[in-house]
């Protein structure tokens, strides 16, 4: 039998019971009418969800999936593409621009910081040749978020197109696709929608299109291709390979809730959330990793550990000790994270994380007041609620 109890981890994360009942649906044929007409209207919900009119692509596969198939689709050999750095996957995605016969450009800062849009707008102003700006909206293993709502603009009032992996953002943070001029999104299922792990949820906007025609290397008949999506989804209403009935079964039912919830209601919440947890470990006597609150994400709270205690370790005993799942460094430092995402993105499972976390450390000798920690914490929770 596990030994865990609460999923706190940085995705996949815990489902609603609505959602779980709904993967629980009856299969049925990807050409039934039903079926055609659930995925035509689970696409319209996504694009509510973006706040975009762009078209919407449902890759069936975890958002890398759609990563991949995004960049490959834009970068053509030779394009000058500026990639920002401030964590493990903006990192990794300058390996794949390389790969793909990009001309790479980066801004990189430390993982505990950000990329300035300042900075952005600087590198755009005295390097006219950049055609294309990948970003990460959200970096889940630092728990830093970029400022869209300046970089987009700026980069569309440079004629530049967007690339922005969104997969922890869109629901933990303020994201306004078309408001903010962005191309081509690519978000999760499986992080602060609550949903299953087996879709990517894309938004591409005519100017992405436009280039991605005009790349001879852009993926067609492959798994990777958005092309194909859009020739035989988007124009002809079929599929170009079976998708997965019961994810689309449970996107539908985490974007229904997302909905009714109010995707504003839903940021606000994971907000709080995050207000929670960091009263608690700075209580605690512990340090955040982030280097200011005005770049920390909601959706996850990112720890410094002291220099004795292996991340991949702790996060380890704490399952085994604790029966809480929370989420190591992941290549982005010697740091632990309680994510508060979806579901537990809300109440006192903040509480149950910083517990069994400084629980934990304590029985590794280290000199933390879980006491004032969880205090700080529920006193921030308990003003909340009034």
């Amino acid at each position: 039998m596990s030994k865990l109890d609460f999923t706190l981890s940085a995705g996949p994360v815990a489902a609603s019971p609505r959602t779980l009942a709904a993967l629980g649906y009856p299969i049925v044929y990807h050409y039934d009418p039903e079926f055609l007409e659930q995925f035509a209207r689970t696409s319209n919900k996504v694009a509510e969800f973006f706040a975009t009119k762009n078209d919407i692509v449902l890759m069936q596969g975890e958002a890398i999936l759609g990563l991949e198939g995004a960049t490959r689709s834009l970068v053509r050999p030779g394009m000058h593409v500026l990639n920002l750095v401030q964590g493990v996957f903006g990192k990794g995605t300058g390996y794949w621009l390389t790969d793909f016969g990009a001309v790479l450009h980066e801004i990189e800062v430390p993982y505990n910081k950000a990329v300035d849009p300042a900075a952005v707008e600087a590198y755009l102003d005295e390097h006219p040749e950049i055609e294309l700006v990948t970003v990460v909206a959200s970096e889940t293993p630092s728990g830093t978020v970029s400022d869209m709502s300046r970089i987009g603009p700026i980069c569309r009032e440079h004629g530049v197109l967007t690339l922005v992996d969104t997969v922890s953002g869109v629901g933990g943070m303020e994201f306004l696709t078309d408001e903010w001029g962005l191309d081509l999104c690519v978000a999760g299922a499986q992080k602060c929608l609550g949903g299953p792990p087996g879709v990517s949820l894309i938004s591409v906007s005519p100017a992405a299109w436009e280039a991605i025609d005009r790349n001879p290397n852009a993926p067609t008949a492959s798994y990777l291709s958005l092309t194909d999506w859009r020739e035989k989804w988007l124009k002809g209403g079929t599929f170009p390979y079976t998708p997965s009935v019961s994810d689309i079964h449970g996107l539908e039912a985490s974007l229904d809730e997302a909905l009714e919830e109010g995707v504003e209601n839903m940021v606000e919440r994971h907000r709080r959330s995050a207000l929670v947890a960091r009263a608690g470990v700075r209580a605690m006597g512990l340090e955040l990793w982030a280097d200011s609150d005005d770049i920390a994400s909601y959706c996850v709270t990112s720890v410094r550990l002291p220099e004795a205690v292996n991340h991949v370790e702790l996060r380890s005993y704490v399952r085994e000790r604790y029966g809480v799942m929370l989420s190591s460094g992941q290549g982005a430092g010697n740091i632990i994270r309680i994510a508060h995402m979806g579901p537990t993105a809300s109440g006192l499972y903040p509480i149950v994380g910083l517990s069994a976390l400084g629980r934990a450390l304590l029985d590794l000798g280290q000199k933390v007041d879980v006491g004032a920690g969880i205090d700080a914490a529920l006193a921030v929770l308990s003003e909340q609620r009034r």
